[in-house]
């Protein structure tokens, strides 16, 4: 069936009023100065993320409204208030003095999506902490890397991930100097050189005054893959807080009455800005799923539990539809209003699915861990073009620039051509550096301009769209995965002598990872050999990050400087032309 290019609102579309109606209009009436107003802050011109998402509900009318509604894999169900989040991350807060921590120290958590996780993020960012959450599902090697580049002090995991992923390696781990464990089913744990969660939080008071952090003190800190080297850790502010306000706003339309929910991990950007933070700013209740995916499970969460305003990614977006429209029937919706996506393009054969399913188009929008808020998007309001991640917010500038020889920028200014997305500076959550890599965090600019490393074209009525990625990060499953630290597992596989990874479309993930290896003499491909390496890359690290796919190659295309050109893998994979090869290694 064909279908229109654009999507037109109206104001019979709106369920709830929004909050930006006139896109032209209230883009140049913002100011950041009065999103700070809108916040309460700390004495002396402090300002902290967890006081503004905590502490100044539970002290006011919505102290006893749910903040958060947990629903546990086995189907518990348990309510935090604002006023109870607040006693909770206090006693948290406090129980760090005891470990001998300070201020701007870090805190890494690893947990599935528990209570415990949320109370310590919080509460660490109350004592004045810089918070880390890793994904999960992560290896034991991914975590490890992280915990050392981060220069962790505590640790914050359950006792089974503990012993999986971090208990073998401790040994490698100095600066990790405490870790408090999470015990099954609400056991205390006793593992050696441990502590467990429930006892280190008897040892804290109800009562806590939040440090008063500033707005550049740090506060957050995210680990994204490049496609060389070790992870980049992005670094954030507490005045990172304006944005997530500014965008719980007017990207998420959040009003007070809502009840929210964000599919993302913490362990990911989206999990800990619109998981955590942005929700609790605005005041409403955000429901956490423990489980993992099932189709029939969030069908049921949607209706059960009444959501209004849904933020998810493309690839859970692709496993229902590959579940059935009959599944998606079975239930009704009625105060389910806005439903957003993140993580990657979303393509325009699932924006028109929302409405088949839900009658509610799906907004695509667009941002990165750098930029540590959303940037670009389809809002309730306006039109939408299916394809396109949208339109810059109120207080980001965007552009599209191309770089030229002598490492200047040029503007692509005409509608319909090709550039990299640039953004200009001024935003409250643009990364502050890159972790102890200065010069890499400065090649991310040019002058004015964060240039983004993604290509994207805009049209005559300003919408982006997505054309690809100037580099070969693998995206799967809403994942940012980089060949390097997959490869370098591989190379720990006795057989391998070479290994080049690369991201291969798929249908449900958006990219499945897929590992070229040469072995070493005296073995010879076999399926068993095949199975064993990728079962040697599962363990090492993580279902989430290992290939699906593995392929043995006499030997690797190399640059005569010996990097392996995961370009031409590519090409050569998919049947693509394979361009310049005039710096391919002859063998």
């Amino acid at each position: 069936m064909d279908r229109p290019a654009v999507i037109r609102k109206t104001a019979s579309d709106w369920r709830v009023a929004p909050h930006w109606h006139d896109y032209e209009a209230q883009r140049a009436d913002f100011s950041w100065d009065d999103v700070r107003r809108e916040l309460e802050g700390l004495p002396g011109g402090a300002l902290n993320i967890a006081h503004e998402a905590v502490d100044r509900h539970a002290r006011g009318p919505r102290r006893h409204h749910p903040a958060f509604v947990f629903l546990g894999e086995q189907g518990q169900r348990d309510v935090l208030t604002y006023a109870e989040l607040a006693t909770l991350t206090n006693r948290f807060a406090s129980a760090l003095a005891s470990l001998g921590v300070h201020r701007g120290d870090t805190l890494f958590v690893l947990s599935g999506r528990i209570p415990e996780l949320y109370i310590a993020v919080l509460g660490s960012l109350k004592a004045g902490m810089v918070v880390s959450p890793l994904f999960s599902a992560f290896g034991p090697e991914p975590v490890a890397t992280r915990l050392t580049l981060g220069a962790g002090r505590v640790l914050v995991t359950t006792e089974s991930l503990y012993q999986r992923k971090v208990e073998g390696l401790r040994g490698h781990l100095p600066q990790l100097e405490h870790v408090l464990l999470v015990g099954e089913k609400g056991r205390e744990t006793s593992l050696p050189d441990t502590l467990d969660f429930g006892r280190f939080m008897s040892c804290g008071t109800d009562v806590f005054d939040t440090v008063p952090t500033f707005p550049e003190d740090a506060a957050l800190l995210h680990f994204t893959s490049g496609t060389t080297g070790k992870p980049k850790g992005a670094q954030h502010v507490h005045k990172a807080v304006l944005m997530h306000w500014m965008t719980g706003k007017y990207a998420l339309d959040l009003h007070p009455g809502d009840i929210y929910w964000c599919t993302a991990d913490p362990g990911w950007v989206t999990g800990t800005s619109y998981g955590i933070i942005a929700p609790l700013l605005h005041g409403i209740t955000s429901v956490i799923d423990e489980g993992e995916f099932d189709a029939e499970r969030w069908y049921r969460i949607l209706q059960e539990e009444g959501v209004s305003v849904w933020y998810t990614a493309p690839t859970a977006i692709r496993m229902l539809m590959k579940a059935g429209m009959e599944l998606a029937k079975a239930r009704s919706f009625p105060q389910l209003r806005f439903i957003a996506s993140v993580g990657e393009p979303l393509n325009p054969e699932a924006v028109w699915w929302g409405i088949d399913a839900f009658s509610l188009a799906i907004h695509d929008n667009w941002w990165q861990t750098e930029t540590g808020g959303i940037m670009i998007a389809n809002a309730p309001a306006f039109d939408i073009k299916p394809g396109s991640m949208g339109r810059p917010l109120p207080g980001v500038e965007a552009g599209l620039v191309r770089r030229l020889q002598d490492g200047s920028i040029s503007l692509v200014e005409a509608p319909g051509e090709e550039g990299e997305l640039a953004l200009k500076k001024g935003w409250p959550s643009m990364m502050r550096g890159y972790l102890g890599e200065a010069a890499r965090y400065r090649s991310c600019f040019s002058g004015e301009w964060y240039l983004t490393g993604d290509l994207a074209r805009r049209d005559a009525d300003g919408y982006y769209w997505f054309v690809g990625r100037s580099d070969d990060v693998i995206k799967s499953a809403g994942h940012l995965i980089g060949p390097f630290e997959v490869e370098s597992a591989l190379l720990e596989h006795p057989a391998v002598a070479e290994a080049g990874v690369i991201g291969k479309p798929h249908e449900t993930l958006g990219e499945l990872v897929k590992a070229f290896v040469s072995l070493r003499h005296g073995f010879e491909g076999s399926e068993a050999l095949r199975r064993d390496i990728l079962g040697h890359a599962r363990k090492r690290l993580g279902a989430a990050v290992a290939p699906k796919e593995l392929d043995f190659l006499p030997s690797l295309p190399k640059t005569r400087s010996g990097k392996i050109m995961r370009r031409l893998l590519k090409a050569r994979e998919l049947g693509l032309p394979e361009g310049d090869i005039s710096a391919l290694e002859q063998s």
